[in-house]
């Protein structure tokens, strides 16, 4: 069976139990924080989650499990079959990735965890958000998915990540990240009303108090 090594609060672990449970498949939770520690390190090279146990291996890298798993397992696909829109849709995993999600990212331990950043990071992180998401709405179609009619990975790297960006966006600037945007707003509301996703949403409450007690007890 495969093996999931994460933990509920974390969007690319989150990503990836979506798309376990968008194709059906079983899978065990191996709860685990990113960490240095050899054991972990021998499974996934920089410590970090998710890591995903299959019967040929260890593989890390959210875009690249997802990949993995279209190509294993085929049904219900994460990726359009024609060359071309399989690349618009890697295209708009990674777009989404660099220009939202690591953007937003830099300012995480002030957004959720209390932490001050810089002036200067915060300017910087609030330029790149207008830009990545002005890109964003060039790039993605929003009818009503973000690659088109069909459900894909983008959908699944979009729910994940736009929604951190526009939790940041809103805690530090005031601003409504998706105001504006030709289908985003109707989309992220669309997909948070999944079963599948609001049981994901559950799992992460209940384990977000664990996970915050993880990390303050790094400033102890």
């Amino acid at each position: 069976m495969l093996k999931l090594y994460g933990f509920d609060v974390s969007n690319y672990f989150n990503m990836i139990k979506l798309a376990l449970y968008r194709k059906g498949l079983d899978y065990e939770v191996e709860i685990v924080y990113p960490n240095q520690e050899p054991e972990f390190l021998a499974k996934s090279p920089m410590g970090k989650v998710p890591a995903l146990e299959t019967e040929d291996g260890i593989i890390v890298e959210t875009n690249i499990i997802m990949e993995y798993l279209d190509a294993k397992y085929p049904d219900k696909p994460l990726y359009p079959s024609d060359p071309f829109a399989q690349a618009r849709v890697k295209e708009l995993v990674k777009f989404i990735e660099l220009y939202l999600e690591l953007p937003a990212r830099r300012c995480h331990q002030e957004a959720f965890f209390g932490s001050k950043v810089s002036d200067e990071t915060r300017k910087d992180v609030k330029r790149a958000l207008f830009r990545g998401i002005t890109g964003l709405n060039r790039l993605a179609s929003f009818s009503p998915y973000v690659a088109g009619e069909e459900f894909s990975a983008a959908d699944i790297m979009f729910l994940y990540s736009v929604d951190l960006a526009s939790s940041v966006a809103k805690k530090l600037y005031d601003i409504d990240l998706l105001e504006g945007s030709n289908g985003a707003k109707a989309l992220m509301a669309k997909l948070n009303e999944l079963p599948e996703v609001q049981k994901i949403a559950e799992d992460r409450k209940v384990a977000n108090k664990a996970f915050v007690e993880y990390v303050t007890s790094f400033k102890k």
